[in-house]
């Protein structure tokens, strides 16, 4: 396997992780998994740092 490849592997890997992360954190996976295609380890960051989804009243 060539280093791109490993490259996209990890982060496909990385994105699906995330995308769990967000559903934890109760954010949409589907949109923090696309974001997460495009900002990869930032959009990690993001989530952690924006910690929980609070609920409109």
């Amino acid at each position: 396997m060539d280093d791109r490849a490993q490259f996209a592997v990890g982060w496909g890997t990385l994105s699906l992780i995330n995308a769990g992360l967000a559903r934890a954190y109760d954010r949409s996976g589907l949109i923090w998994w696309l974001i997460s295609l495009f900002l990869g380890p930032i959009a990690t960051f993001l989530l952690v740092i924006l910690g929980k989804a609070r609920p409109f009243v």
